[in-house]
């Protein structure tokens, strides 16, 4: 049973930063795509940050381009979203998300993963 688990959640002022984790547990290996998507109230999902299964790529939206940075650690199989310069327009339930297959590559849509987290709020206050 693979599951994600999502921490580092919390509130801060505009302007703050926070680091979110992701662990991942119910796999043999770490091999697998990763991405971050967030849903505000009233809000579809959307895509925040992708990274693919051996680091060496990332994509973000463009609303988070040049203050978030997603990374990972697969000896620890957990991925990470750094973020900066939070914005108010930024608070939401942040989820992390992760395909079937292996080497699959990153997708910045919902329909490319098949496991999410039970996600973890980040509050941004103005």
């Amino acid at each position: 049973q693979v599951q994600l688990v999502e921490s580092g959640g919390g509130l801060v002022p505009a302007g703050g930063s926070l680091r979110l984790s992701c662990a991942a547990s119910g796999r043999t290996s770490s091999n697998y795509a990763m991405g971050w998507f967030r849903q505000a109230p009233g809000k579809e999902r959307e895509f925040v940050a992708a990274i693919s299964w051996s680091g060496g790529s990332t994509y973000y939206a463009d609303s988070v381009k040049g203050r978030f940075t997603i990374s990972r650690d697969n000896a620890k199989n957990t991925v990470y979203l750094q973020m900066n310069s939070l914005k108010p327009e930024d608070t939401a339930v942040y989820y992390c998300a992760s395909p079937f297959n292996p080497f699959s590559p990153a997708i910045m849509t919902r329909k490319g993963y098949d496991y999410w987290g039970q996600g973890t709020q980040v509050t941004v206050s103005s």
